[in-house]
């Protein structure tokens, strides 16, 4: 019975690092993006953006418990480390939101979704790699809500005169970090094709 017990237990490990540290850093990282965006709503007047946002943060904090849910089938506990870091950095981010303005909340927000996007994508692949599929439907999900909320901050400030140069130094705007085209969604069985370092 011991016997059983200890081999069932080592089969759930995952042996896999990158896939161990991605699964950490990806439950750290939707805490800041809540506190983050609860910062975000707070500082803006206009009553839909209040409402989108903080469904976005709902959305993000919806993730953090799904991604703690596969950690815990595998055993895998949360990162010390990474969970004081990004605690830090969510709330740095959070009260600056109060002086920075109105575009660049959105700007960033949308840029961090961008990539936020393909680590869902690459757990799927990470996953996949060790044979396990059972996760691909929610992964997916995950990142393609991801790409719903980059696409909402990208149309809030499509127009916005500061664009152009943010494009030219940060790299996102009118192209995304990740090959996900909404209008043409490929179904979850397709979707390695999403997300593949070159």
């Amino acid at each position: 019975m011991i016997c059983n017990f200890t081999y069932i237990f080592l089969a759930m490990q995952i042996p896999h690092k990158a896939l161990i540290d991605l699964l950490q850093m990806a439950y750290s990282a939707e805490k800041a993006a809540a506190f983050a965006y609860i910062g975000h709503a707070d500082s803006l007047q206009d009553i839909a953006d209040k409402k989108a946002i903080k469904q976005i943060e709902d959305d993000e904090w919806n993730h953090r418990r799904e991604v703690l849910a596969i950690m815990s089938e595998y055993d895998i506990k949360p990162s010390t480390y990474y969970e004081f870091k990004f605690h830090i950095i969510g709330k740095v981010i959070s009260g600056s939101c109060y002086v920075i303005g109105w575009f660049m909340p959105f700007y960033f927000a949308g840029d961090l979704e961008s990539g936020n996007v393909c680590e869902y994508f690459r757990m799927k692949q990470y996953f996949n790699s060790i044979g396990i599929t059972k996760h691909d439907q929610i992964l997916y999900d995950m990142a393609i809500k991801e790409k719903e909320h980059e696409v909402y901050f990208y149309a809030r400030i499509k127009n916005h005169r500061l664009l152009p140069f943010f494009e030219r130094v940060f790299k996102w705007g009118k192209h995304a970090k990740n090959n996900v085209d909404m209008e043409h969604l490929e179904p979850v069985d397709k979707s390695n094709t999403y997300c593949v370092k070159k």
